[in-house]
């Protein structure tokens, strides 16, 4: 029996030479080129990229080889690209389908393949059931080297950088950025944002924007504690007045104030919100995931726009997109998109869009973000995650099921929502969620409260009573 090819909430993802070989990339390519072929037979084609990480450039090729032998035409990206390049790349060369090599936010000993819709975002889950569904135990096919399928006019090399350039310049109001007195900051993690970045603004401040495929050893997540050079760095100058920072693959966001304190991905929905509707004066629903502030709901009710909180993960958010009026689709974990772009994820893309905002008003991160909290009132978010053994996460589970939690020490449980995970509301604005890890003995507490202290209060009274 094969090892058996599972995609997460986004792609396949393995760690290389274990379970991400050449071999097993080969199966799940042949599994993708017989579902266009089945269901895109009028538009056998699709765009392949890689991003920085270690063999991306082989996984690639195998993945291309595989579609050329299934009568699939390539568009090839030549070097590293950002996930959003490739959709973007499938939306604007229209390819049926768009696969980039990565493994996102992952530590280094990973890769990954993630599939792309025609529309430029996440293939939803039926299109990933049936890639799943197809996959063999085996490749059989006789392939052909790369440059006999070039010659044969099956591969075309294509600039997905130069692209996804053209589409920012097009969009930003990059001269306003440029001559405004601010000074910007980016930290690329050693991923595939770094060219972009330093294509559109060679005169900012840049930090780890070189090849390195091993990260230095650190996942190329953007979170707070895996960026302590970045945030010393602006702590220390005088000068910078906002940091950006993207993942392993560009799609996710980190953003850092003047003072070189974390923002998190909650306070840019809101300031996306903010600024779209209220500067910008455009309109349409905002879509959140289940674990994000209640002040979105707050926001979009202030300004008159629908809101609709999804399930976690940005694929649910994506779908919205496709076939509604969305102003900003975000969740927790820094996904962020908004209304004029893709249905993406986009690090950049909202980075920029935040550093134009700034630009435009002439207004610091932090004064912008008080106009915020003018309208919600200010607050704050926790988050830890208990790695447990499977038999205490279930038990847990099984007593949220049954309702045997009435409160966490002294925060009494008025009502609780189960959209994904258990969100217990606990008056005044604060709550706190238990939610499972679907792919480790791992749960996962959120919290919302006043300030960063009551925040962590509430995990840890929260943590006591499930685990004491």
């Amino acid at each position: 029996m094969s090892y058996q090819i599972k995609f997460g909430t986004d792609g396949w993802r393995g760690i290389i030479a274990d379970e991400f070989t050449v071999e097993n990339v080969k199966r799940v390519a042949q599994g993708t080129a017989d579902y266009i072929s089945k269901n895109c037979a009028g538009n056998l084609s699709i765009v392949i990229g890689h991003d920085c990480r270690f063999a991306g450039e082989l996984f690639a090729e195998t993945t291309t080889r595989i579609m050329c032998a299934n009568g699939i035409k390539v568009k090839l990206a030549k070097g590293y690209v950002s996930t959003p390049m490739v959709s973007l790349g499938a939306v604007k060369l229209g390819a049926a389908l768009g696969v980039i090599i990565t493994a996102s936010h992952n530590p280094p000993a990973y890769n990954g393949y993630k599939l792309k819709a025609h529309y430029g975002g996440p293939s939803s889950p039926a299109v990933i059931d049936a890639v799943e569904n197809a996959i063999p135990e085996q490749v059989f096919l006789n392939l052909k080297s790369l440059d006999e399928y070039i010659k044969a006019g099956m591969v075309e090399y294509v600039d997905l950088e130069t692209l996804y350039v053209t589409e920012v310049e097009s969009k930003f109001d990059l001269k306003a950025i440029k001559a405004s007195k601010m000074e910007f900051a980016y930290d690329a993690m050693f991923g595939a944002g770094q060219n972009v970045m330093r294509r559109l603004f060679p005169e900012i401040t840049l930090l780890h924007c070189d090849y390195n495929p091993g990260f230095e050893g650190q996942a190329p997540e953007p979170i707070d504690k895996n960026l302590a050079e970045f945030r010393e760095l602006i702590k220390i100058s005088e000068d910078i007045d906002c940091g950006l920072v993207t993942d392993g693959d560009a799609d996710r966001i980190g953003l850092y104030n003047k003072a070189g304190k974390f923002v998190d991905s909650h306070h840019i929905i809101l300031l996306l919100v903010h600024y779209l509707h209220k500067y910008k004066g455009m309109s349409g629903k905002v879509i959140t995931t289940f674990s994000a502030t209640s002040k979105i709901t707050q926001l979009a009710k202030a300004y008159g726009l629908n809101i609709e909180i999804t399930k976690i993960g940005f694929k649910y958010i994506c779908e919205k997109m496709v076939l509604e009026n969305v102003l900003v689709g975000g969740e927790e974990s820094g996904g962020i998109a908004i209304k004029g772009f893709i249905p993406e994820r986009d690090g950049i893309w909202i980075g920029l869009t935040l550093w134009e905002f700034m630009a435009t008003s002439g207004k610091s991160l932090d004064a912008l973000i008080q106009e915020v909290y003018d309208v919600v009132g200010s607050f704050a978010m926790g988050r830890i995650d208990l790695h447990i053994t499977e038999e205490i996460k279930q038990k847990v589970l099984a007593n949220c099921n049954a309702g045997k939690y009435t409160s966490f020490g002294n925060y009494k449980i008025e009502k609780t929502e189960t959209i994904d995970g258990f969100k217990f509301h606990l008056g005044n604005g604060e709550w706190v969620m238990i939610r499972a890890s679907g792919t480790e003995p791992v749960l996962r507490v959120y919290s919302e409260s006043d300030t960063d202290a009551n925040a962590n209060k509430i995990l840890e009274a929260t943590k006591a009573a499930i685990l004491g």
